[in-house]
């Protein structure tokens, strides 16, 4: 077990570095920042001047060791476009992207789980066949034309989710949260389910998938053969195993959530992560963009990690692979 956890960490630190490497070249090769901080009237005195405060007539491994060192304090300097440190903007903004992610997870995980496991019971039903073809829709669609015939029909048809903005919030010490007032869930649910569709429908049809193969198992037919019901097959036994490779991929969903909530959030004008980072491509915001990226790039070997040992812990084939290979 110790051995496996240390050549994941192993693992995730070289992703890191290499991440870090790529955000780093954003500096290298697209613009000069010296130039977006002191705009295109700045004498060749100014430029020099800023050019060696900034450390960037230093040789290219010097920048970019200094670079990973402050990454690793998750400093990335100032924001070209705001002024501010890009700390601090990420920390404004994170809350609203993880709540977001968070409550369409679990939209995915509260419909999907059960309409995949009536979907796999209920094989060629009317409904059956109905949640697939709305499945079918919901991995076609793209999200963006989602969020709008959401904002079409229930903001402006029915009047009954607004279409932008995150609503009232409260503040925890430095986390900013709208889950605890109405008004933050009447402004989340629309962006929420937006984000959630996709995911929905993936959990959708792979829970299913995965329940009529564990339904065809020997242990299953055993099962039945001693007389137990319906209902204990199917939930004690054939689900319980169905959910197994449905944790990793729900898993790593949530960092895809995070990830690509870019568009969700640009839709719905959500304060987020992702509307900073449309905002600093726009203008060349170079430091926000590093930062986003690692950021990124952190939260998806985090949820890959966390998901590897919860693989390791619930599946015991897993545990004795390991005992047995050693």
């Amino acid at each position: 077990m110790f051995a496996f956890i240390l050549r994941r960490l192993l693992q995730a630190v070289v992703v890191m570095v290499a991440v870090a490497f790529i955000a780093f070249l954003l500096f290298q090769y697209v613009g000069d920042p010296v130039v977006f901080l002191l705009g295109q009237d700045a004498t060749p005195e100014q430029i020099r001047e800023l050019r060696e405060a900034l450390g960037l007539d230093r040789p290219f491994i010097v920048q970019f060791w200094h670079f990973l060192y402050n990454a690793a304090q998750g400093e990335f300097g100032l924001s070209l476009r705001q002024g501010a440190k890009v700390s601090r903007l990420i920390a404004e903004r994170f809350p609203a992207t993880l709540e977001l992610a968070l409550v369409a997870a679990l939209i995915a995980l509260l419909v999907g789980v059960p309409a995949g496991v009536y979907a796999a019971l209920r094989r060629g039903s009317f409904m059956s066949q109905v949640l697939m073809t709305l499945s079918l829709l919901g991995v076609s669609l793209p999200t963006f034309l989602i969020g709008i015939l959401l904002i079409l029909v229930f903001a402006v048809w029915l009047g009954w989710f607004p279409s932008f903005g995150r609503g009232e919030t409260v503040q925890l010490g430095w986390w900013s949260t709208g889950l605890l007032t109405p008004k933050g869930w009447h402004h989340i649910m629309l962006p929420a389910i937006t984000l959630a569709i996709f995911q929905l429908t993936l959990i959708l049809r792979l829970v299913r998938a995965e329940m009529l193969e564990v339904l065809r198992t020997d242990y299953i037919k055993f099962a039945r053969a001693r007389g137990l019901s319906d209902r204990a097959i199917h939930f004690g036994h054939a689900l319980k195993n169905t959910l197994v490779p449905v944790i990793t991929i729900t898993g790593l969903q949530l960092g895809t959530l995070i990830a690509f909530s870019i568009i969700t959030e640009t839709v719905f004008q959500w304060p987020g992560m992702g509307l900073l980072f449309i905002q600093a491509v726009t203008f060349a915001d170079i430091p926000v963009m590093a930062a986003y990226l690692c950021l990124i790039a952190l939260i998806f070997v985090t949820i890959n990690l966390v998901v590897d040992l919860l693989y390791f812990a619930v599946d015991p084939r897993l545990r004795l692979g390991k005992s047995g290979g050693h």
